[in-house]
């Protein structure tokens, strides 16, 4: 269990709806098509590279990109396409990819399931252990590699900037965490 102390979390940690397309362990990329209303197969990873963890977006919202905006969801089991988690937002990943003229931003929030037991301590990024920051960004940056695409990371931020960019997005309902344990 995490006992580190929790300074700076920027007030108390607030929820959001994230749908994942993604599971964790998966080697097929799933993305959500508006228009059809279903999960369609975008691309196979290669044998060895898998999704980390649960990867999917928050709700009625859009990024710089024009995509709704992307999370990582830290559960320890995968859920499927399409399931719907409550999400504690603990940060983002700031960061820029494309090509020499042609970069935009595509920052990636990280969040933690509210039924995860495993990180139920975590609030603020920082909170992670530095290897499984190390790992995310790793994933991200090897991901965006196999498409010819480079992904820099520009900083790992708190709850509080990973929330000015979903309220930027178009979000509308962030709620305060909820004080009681559900079943």
């Amino acid at each position: 269990m995490n006992k580190r102390k929790k300074e700076g979390t920027g007030g108390e940690a607030r929820l959001a709806p994230v749908v994942v397309e993604t599971p964790k362990g998966s080697r097929s990329k799933f993305k959500y098509d508006p228009r059809t209303k279903m999960f369609k197969l975008s691309k196979v990873l290669p044998e060895g590279m898998v999704f980390p963890y649960d990867f999917g977006f928050v709700t009625s919202t859009k990024g710089e990109d024009g995509d709704p905006i992307d999370v990582l969801v830290l559960l320890e089991e995968a859920t499927f396409p399409g399931c719907l988690l409550e999400c504690r937002i603990i940060g983002v990943i700031e960061a820029e990819q494309g090509y020499d003229h042609e970069r935009k931003r595509n920052d990636r929030v990280i969040a933690v399931a509210q039924q995860s037991l495993l990180y139920s301590d975590v609030t603020h990024i920082r909170d992670l252990h530095f290897a499984t920051l190390k790992q995310i960004t790793a994933f991200f940056v090897n991901y965006q590699k196999l498409r010819n695409v480079e992904f820099t990371v520009l900083a790992c931020q708190g709850p509080d900037k990973a929330l000015d960019l979903l309220a930027k997005g178009g979000l509308k309902r962030i709620q305060p965490k909820s004080r009681g344990r559900g079943n």
